[in-house]
């Protein structure tokens, strides 16, 4: 298993479940995989909410940074954390394993008028015929 993608799972799947109401039920398991007290992840949790609540983007990315971190000590020495992490985001974020990554950079080049870029995945696109512009070019 990449470790690298089980700690950006990870951490992304562990700052969600700290602002929803599963934090509840994943707390416990997260304490004893991390050898964490359950006190200090209320701690941070508290500190996620803050951040959230005060639309601080950089505390929140430093958060992230932070989970990814502490993930990234306990999965690279310990099998069973691997194990038991793997487990959680199976239970929790199913399509974990399955999102591929995907980055679409577009650049350079002139863009004129109604330009677009899609990216994703599954489109339908309806487009009325193009108007002629004020040459009288259809295009």
């Amino acid at each position: 298993m990449d470790v690298g993608a089980l700690v950006t799972a990870g951490a992304t799947t562990v700052i969600g479940l700290m602002a929803s109401d599963a934090w509840t039920y994943t707390s416990g398991r997260l304490a004893r995989l991390l050898g964490r007290s359950e006190q200090e992840l209320r701690s941070s949790r508290a500190e996620l909410l803050l951040a959230r609540t005060d639309g601080d983007v950089p505390a929140l990315e430093q958060f992230e940074e932070d989970w990814r971190e502490r993930l990234r000590v306990v999965l690279e020495t310990d099998q069973a954390a691997v194990r038991e992490l793997t487990a959680l985001l199976d239970e929790v974020n199913p399509g974990w394993r399955g999102t591929p990554s995907i980055v679409n950079t577009v650049s350079g080049g002139d863009f004129h008028g109604n330009s677009q870029v899609f990216m994703g995945r599954e489109f339908t696109i309806n487009q009325s015929p193009r108007q002629p512009d004020d040459r009288g070019n259809s295009g």
